[in-house]
């Protein structure tokens, strides 16, 4: 939980930009290791029925370690991060200037080739968590009375998205130390902190950390005896609510399950039960948003409001994972005092997703709009062109478009860098910087004309003026609380409706399904639909696009809810 739903999610931002990757490939980092999951998981759930559940688990915990090591090793092999040539960033009317700067050999980049090693990473995640939320689940129902069950599988999903809040909360920490911990000085001779948007945060320490961590489990679990003691008790008085198609009688009169020549008989009967091919449908779909939403939140809330990715990745899991924790442990709970059948957990889960469906309209009135952006969203001061950086007023700048540094200006405009907004001199004022002497930057229409004097324009975006955060994180939070009480009723609802001796295969058919349809494609979609919302992308001396430096805030919103 820490590694695949806390840390890959908030460290996706990061890794666009370190590694020159757009959303759409970066999607593809995150349905990695249901892609893993997806194609292991019939065959270890149908082996692990009546194997040695725990030394599986045992196994399990061997990959997560081994996928945590691998997917850290890009920032120990990439070298140090180069956050930009130390060039003059102020336009250069005369004499030499940074636009003699080129392409060659040694400046094209191979970073964006670490895609394949974070894949590899998440596909041995993959590997690692199959056989915990396949076989470890059915241990657990295997252990406990039935009236219990959703309890402990409650407690076992909230302590599943435990993980993920140490995750966003301790990843969104380290961000704040520079990714190669000794922070570098610019060419102002300062030194760079998080309001440089070249700033990147140490994402690597805590993959690394938890190598170590998931390895201490191996021993425990090895340890563990095949079935737990009064498993065979608890298992005479449970109760069959199969769906009544004969499947159990089958199951249980031939025999099925013991040879590899019975898994398509096994599997069959599984894809002909109504009951259980619905639930699927319905969790696949849900699953597609949750998954989507799980990895790009922080990036959303980052561009649409405004906010630092450190910042973001520690509020986005204060307000995702708590609510899904809370989620599953309200539902589990209400399943178990309320001792509902198959039939009542069905409808339970209706009423709650479409509660949350009804809440997922925050995108509607709880949006932003688009700050103004010289070149992008508006024109130089009445001139220009939209979506062309270059105006009358810097056209004799010669600036560099692969050197992003945004200015805030005194019209409240943000400009691409110090040369776009057409400064030509700047100074210090208590150690921080001002630039001067902007021909593109308009006077703004003030009482007090005495700031006017004090800047031009100083470093860094320029402050969001949305203030719906409040809204759309409260409104957000309950409609995931809502979304997630569906997620154990529908575990214990599979588990009720097929025949006792397929309830692992069942599990890992759901898990294929909820794979295919849900969270392989979730992250791609919300991918392409963040990239699709760009409208600045980074572009390097050798002219090839890098990660989004500009997002159409309304389009984003759009296609989210869309999607949702």
């Amino acid at each position: 939980g820490i590694v695949v739903n806390g840390l890959v999610n908030i460290s996706i931002s990061t890794i666009e930009k370190r590694y020159e990757l757009n959303s759409s490939r970066t999607g593809l980092i995150s349905a990695s290791y249901d892609i893993a999951f997806c194609i292991l998981s019939l065959f270890v759930s149908f082996f692990g029925e009546r194997g040695h559940k725990p030394q599986w688990l045992a196994f399990s915990a061997f990959m997560l370690g081994l996928g945590s090591l691998v997917f850290s090793l890009p920032h120990f092999t990439s070298g140090k991060y180069q956050y930009g040539a130390k060039l003059e960033d102020t336009c250069q009317i005369s004499g030499t200037s940074s636009a003699n700067f080129t392409c060659s050999a040694s400046t094209v980049s191979s970073l964006s080739n670490y895609l394949y090693v974070f894949i590899l990473g998440q596909l041995l995640l993959g590997v690692g968590g199959t056989p915990l939320y396949t076989l470890g689940t059915a241990f657990i129902d295997d252990s406990v009375p039935k009236h219990k069950s959703s309890l402990y599988i409650g407690i076992g999903y909230a302590m599943s998205l435990l993980g993920p809040a140490i995750g966003y909360v301790l990843g969104g920490q380290l961000l704040n130390i520079y990714i190669d911990i000794q922070i570098p000085e610019r060419q102002d001779t300062t030194l760079m902190n998080q309001d440089d948007p070249r700033w990147l945060g140490a994402w690597w320490i805590a993959f690394l950390a938890c190598f170590f961590l998931i390895w201490l489990f191996i021993i425990p679990f090895s340890c563990f005896p095949k079935h737990l003691p009064g498993t065979a008790k608890i298992q005479a008085e449970k109760i069959s609510e199969t769906h009544d198609d004969g499947s159990e009688g089958l199951v249980e009169t031939k025999n099925i399950g013991k040879s590899i020549k019975d898994f398509p008989v096994a599997l069959l009967i599984l894809l002909k039960n109504p009951v259980f091919m619905s639930l699927i449908l319905a969790s696949s779909s849900e699953a597609l948003v949750a998954t989507g939403f799980a990895t790009f939140l922080p990036k959303f809330i980052e561009n649409q409001f405004g906010k630092t990715s450190s910042f973001s990745a520690t509020l986005g899991g204060l307000v995702l994972v708590p609510a899904a924790a809370l989620g599953q442990i309200i539902s589990g709970i209400l399943v178990s005092r309320c001792k509902m059948d198959c039939k009542s957990i069905i409808k339970f889960m209706i009423g709650s997703c479409s509660v949350g469906l009804v809440l997922n309209t925050v995108f509607l009135f709880g949006k932003c709009g688009n700050e103004p952006f010289a070149g992008v969203s508006e024109t130089y001061n009445g001139t220009g062109m939209l979506y062309n950086l270059t105006a009358s007023c810097n056209t004799n700048c010669r600036c560099l478009l692969s050197m992003y540094y945004p200015v805030c200006g005194r019209d409240k405009v943000q400009y691409f860098s110090p040369c776009f907004a057409g400064c030509t001199s700047h100074l210090f004022n208590n150690r921080k910087k001002t630039y001067h002497n902007c021909s593109c930057i308009g006077i703004p229409i003030r009482e007090n004309h005495l700031e006017d004097f004090l800047y031009e324009a100083v470093p860094g975006k320029c402050p969001t003026q949305c203030k719906f955060l409040p809204l759309f994180l409260t409104t957000f939070f309950f409609a995931i609380i809502f979304t997630f009480m569906a997620v154990t009723p529908t575990t214990v609802a599979i588990l009720r409706c097929v025949p006792d001796k397929q309830r692992s295969l069942a599990l890992g058919v759901h898990s294929v399904f909820l794979r295919l349809l849900g969270t392989i494609p979730g992250p791609i979609l919300f991918g392409f639909a963040m990239d699709n919302s760009c409208t600045l992308w980074d572009i390097n001396e050798c002219n090839t696009k890098g990660a989004c430096l500009v997002y159409d805030n309304e389009r984003m919103t759009y296609l989210l809810l869309g999607i949702s």
